[in-house]
């Protein structure tokens, strides 16, 4: 009988599910900064198939395979090996984390996984990786401070923060990387109802008032000598685009902004994302007898709503703090920054796949902030048209950090 020859058994597929192929996608992406393999991702998703129903298990399972790795060639004296696996771990078991029902142990319980393998690799990361805790009203929020040597003197800044469901870790991978290679010190941050803050603050949840934990984590920055407040920057992804936009209204030291994407009314770009789901505007289509709350979710078969939909329902109330979707809708028309009180430059990135409702907020950013304003837009043939470019985060960085350095260049 004759053999076969063939290349491989793993297969580039994606999902018909959109919301799952992001998800892979975003997984994939980290591969340029150490946060994963190619082949393990493909080969799970292969395994699971198109479903969201057996991501936290598999992910988690993969992620403990990746933990016992790296632990086994810590122990045998192979650092760099082991830096990989742990950083491989941490963003498995963030990607179990975020298809963890929202609030549950099992969440937390990942989440602090995922941040124990960062920790585990930091010893052997490029430059110094401090872990900060800071007081903040009754809550500690967790951050990171990665400089490029341990005895660093003052130099340019970026402070970045993620969104609704990304994690320091992973904004690391994204952006803080990046920044270390190019000799920036990276202040990795995050406020009450992020990720990383539910991993320990139970009832934690997303504050209109950005500045009420921006700036406390600007004071402590700023008291530190490797930082040069003259070129101090502060970066926001997903919904922390909203994040920095309302910050930089309200604090002068901020001296640029990078946005990506711009969110300047949340309740609009939130509306935006849970139309398909439900028809429109829940304050609109949903009588109040007919309000989705929060105790209700388990009990309603997924022929009433489907799984996705119940897990983003479950999110939205958990994150903001609310306890049924009508509540949380009415409590998002606070989240909202006049642009115009913006008066440090700024650069808009958006992607040329993320729909209507961020483009639009991109343009009115773009034409209402009273300082100087760079636009960028990233498309299909970038590799980058995804939301926050993840497909492509090398390029990103690029975009991101050179307009930084010639910024500042000019004084």
């Amino acid at each position: 009988m004759t053999q076969t020859t063939e290349r491989s058994s793993t297969r580039v597929r994606g999902f018909t599910d959109p919301e799952l192929d992001f998800q892979l996608l975003r997984q994939l992406g980290s591969a340029v900064y150490g946060g994963a393999s190619i082949g393990e991702p493909l080969a799970l998703a292969a395994a699971l198939g198109d479903s969201a129903a057996g991501w936290t298990d598999g992910f988690a399972a993969l992620a403990e395979r990746q933990r016992a790795d790296a632990e086994a060639r810590a122990a045998a004296g192979h650092e760099i090996s082991a830096r990989d696996r742990f950083l491989h771990a941490c963003n498995s078991f963030r990607t179990a984390e975020y298809f963890a029902p929202a609030g549950t142990p099992r969440q937390v319980e990942l989440g602090l996984a995922s941040r124990a393998a960062f920790l585990a690799a930091a010893p052997y990361l490029p430059g110094r990786v401090e872990e900060l805790w800071l007081p903040w009203e009754d809550q500690r929020l967790p951050g990171y401070l990665c400089t490029p040597a341990a005895d660093a003197g003052p130099g340019p800044t970026l402070v970045a923060t993620s969104g609704f469901d990304g994690t320091l870790e992973e904004t690391y991978l994204q952006v803080g990387r990046a920044g270390l290679e190019r000799g920036w010190r990276v202040l990795l941050i995050c406020g009450p109802g992020q990720m990383d803050v539910t991993r320990t603050e139970p009832h934690t949840h997303f504050v209109p008032d950005t500045e009420r934990w921006v700036t406390p984590w600007l004071d402590h920055l700023l008291a530190r000598p490797e930082v040069d407040p003259e070129r101090l920057a502060l970066l926001g992804i997903s919904l922390g685009g909203y994040w920095v936009t309302r910050a930089a209204a309200h604090d002068d030291r901020i001296r640029a902004v990078v946005a990506n994407s711009p969110i300047v009314d949340l309740h609009a770009y939130q509306v935006a994302f849970v139309a398909p789901y439900v028809g429109g505007d829940p304050e609109v289509v949903l009588d109040p007898g007919d309000d989705l709350r929060l105790d209700d979710i388990d009990h309603l078969p997924d022929t009433a709503l489907p799984v996705a939909a119940k897990g983003l329902a479950r999110s939205l109330m958990t994150r903001f703090g609310r306890t049924s979707l009508l509540d949380t809708f009415a409590y998002l028309r606070a989240f909202r920054v006049d642009p115009t009180a913006v008066a440090c430059p700024a650069l808009a990135l958006v992607g040329s796949g993320e729909g209507g409702e961020p483009r639009a907020q991109f343009e009115r950013f773009c034409s209402e902030v009273a300082g100087p304003v760079t636009a960028h837009t990233f498309t299909a043939h970038d590799g980058a048209d995804t939301h926050c470019q993840l497909g492509n985060l090398t390029y990103s960085a690029a975009v991101v950090f050179d307009w930084l350095e010639e910024l500042f260049a000019r004084g």
